[in-house]
């Protein structure tokens, strides 16, 4: 629920600043900016989720007598007496900007901080210091490893509900001989967020190993599990888990598998209209083949299953193989693919083929065995959509041909080839002007009047440090009688994508300058992710 300021700001009745001032003076409260103190490191350590949510208040400072708490509506009564019982410390109460609070709130638990169980009381990694190595004759028995409310359960759990809070795509658990430092990835970028004593490697391992049902004594080979964190009584989130034995003990990286944090509304990804519609308009062919391409993690299976759930109606079978289905949709036929048993892309698409398929997905195209066959379906009738790891459109062309794909055939069934990467977005609240020099801009096409903007590296409450959320990058090629005619000609790379360029083709790097001219993205940003 909401708090009070909060709606009457919200309606427009008063600004927050107006609201903040008036209660100042009600009240006799001293009014404070939440900017000046360091507070997240005494919230995530306080354990006092519960009550900082329910009463819409920040604890600010504490000293060995009293704590200093920011509230938005001094007319909650019992707020200080719950705080004064929970912490046995005196209160200090001050005023601050409501919206500033609703912020850090979402800083600290996330979006969805409501539909976190607060039962564990959160500790830190000093906290588990005192616990002893295990033996390799303890590991099979090990009672505390099992148990829910056991320090190293309950300092796990609050890892895994940190990650989903701050919308993690992973978790990386990483033993060193001196060192173990659990580090998520956030917005495409690795944030380390504890140290435990090195000593725990081995009860962390066990009980991450324990709830993915994997086999805590084998620690020689990698594992590869599933575990589900429940959030609250209707809401929770698989992980899938990877185990891999390193040098000085097993390094584990989860990958949190969040359907519904997922979005599949195609306006929401970067396309530019012009983009958006040649997609569109690939989808809307009865038959063809559709290409994403580029590197681990830049959006190549959101974009699939963005087209995907467009195309997702009663009238059409639609089937997918995948090595692993990431992405849970209903109406969908989807295939877990297992090389294992010899059950790998080429044979799932043969399978496809044999079950009246109207639209066939690929997680990848590996070998010249999956593309011929994909080649031939997209010539038969079906709509066929994959992936390559390739670093451009053009080059997708080449790679194709190179495995040993037939030029006409390649021509005749490819419709639109798309080159993609994911670049953080500026924070709207606190990115500032970027001094670029006159050389950089020209060098770039950017005009001078144009204002382009740069991360803020020390953020504000709602970001990490300056960044928030992620934006596509493409490079959309649709397929024309003169692109097909120079695939068939053996035309280069450059070549082919001159002949695209003319045809109104926007390439990567086209694409990020006009987000930077936009203030979505920054230079650096754009060096990172298209190193040019």
């Amino acid at each position: 629920m909401e708090s009070v300021p909060s709606i009457i700001v919200e309606l427009g009745w008063l600004t927050a600043q107006d609201l903040t001032s008036a209660l100042e003076t009600l009240f006799a409260l001293p009014a404070k900016r939440l900017h000046d103190y360091d507070y997240i490191e005494l919230c995530r350590t306080a354990g006092l989720r519960e009550l900082i949510v329910k009463n819409h208040a920040i604890p600010l400072k504490q000293s060995s007598h009293t704590l200093s708490i920011a509230i938005s509506d001094p007319s909650i009564v019992e707020l200080e007496n719950d705080f004064r019982f929970a912490t046995g410390l005196q209160i200090e109460l001050v005023i601050c900007d409501c919206l500033d609070i609703t912020s850090a709130i979402k800083r600290l638990y996330g979006e969805n901080h409501k539909g976190i169980n607060p039962s564990f009381r959160e500790l830190t990694s000093e906290a588990l210091t005192n616990l002893v190595p295990i033996s390799d004759s303890e590991l099979e028995n090990v009672e505390d490893l099992s148990q829910d409310d056991s320090p190293v359960s309950r300092f796990i759990h609050q890892v895994l509900t940190d990650a989903v809070r701050k919308k993690a795509s992973d978790i990386h658990f990483e033993p060193y001989e001196y060192s173990y430092r659990i580090r998520l990835r956030c917005d495409g970028i690795l944030i380390e967020t504890h140290q435990p004593a090195t000593q725990l490697s081995r009860r962390l391992a066990a009980r991450i190993k324990i709830l993915a049902k994997l086999d805590i004594a084998e620690r020689r080979l990698p594992q590869d599990g599933r575990l589900k964190l429940k959030l609250s009584e209707a809401a929770s989130i698989d992980m899938r888990v990877s185990t891999l034995p390193t040098m000085w003990g097993e390094k584990i990286v989860l990958r949190l598998l969040d359907a519904d944090a997922t979005q599949l509304n195609i306006d929401q990804l970067g396309y530019t209209e012009q983009q958006k519609s040649l997609y569109l308009t690939a989808l809307k062919k009865p038959q063809g083949m559709i290409l994403m391409t580029g590197p681990t993690g830049s959006g190549k299976t959101v974009s699939l299953y963005t087209g995907l759930s467009i195309l997702n109606t009663a009238e059409r079978n639609i089937s997918t193989a995948e090595d692993p289905v990431e992405i849970h949709l209903e109406g969908i036929n989807q295939v877990q693919i297992n090389p294992k048993i010899g059950f790998d892309f080429s044979t799932a698409l043969r399978s496809f083929l044999r079950q009246d398929p109207d639209i066939v997905m690929l997680g990848e195209i590996r070998d010249i065995e999956t593309a011929e066959i994909a080649v031939k379906a997209a010539q038969t009738g079906h709509l066929v959509l994959s992936t390559l790891h390739t670093n451009s459109a053009a080059e997708t062309v080449i790679r194709l041909k190179n495995m040993g794909v037939d030029a006409i055939n390649l021509s005749s069934s490819l419709s639109l080839i798309i080159a993609q990467r994911l670049a953080r977005k500026l924070c709207e609240c606190c990115k500032i002007p970027d001094p670029m020099s006159p050389q950089l801009r020209h060098s770039l096409n950017i005009p001078n009047e144009s204002i382009v903007y740069l991360a803020n590296e020390q953020g504000c409450n709602h970001c990490n440090h300056g960044y928030l959320g992620r934006t596509g990058i493409y490079e959309v090629m649709a397929f024309t009688h003169e692109l097909a005619s120079a695939i068939v000609a053996s035309a280069s790379i450059n070549e082919i994508e001159a002949i695209a360029k003319a045809q109104g083709m926007k390439t990567l790097k086209q694409s990020g300058v006009e987000k930077l001219i936009a203030g979505i993205t920054s230079n650096s940003e754009l060096q990172r992710v298209l190193y040019f």
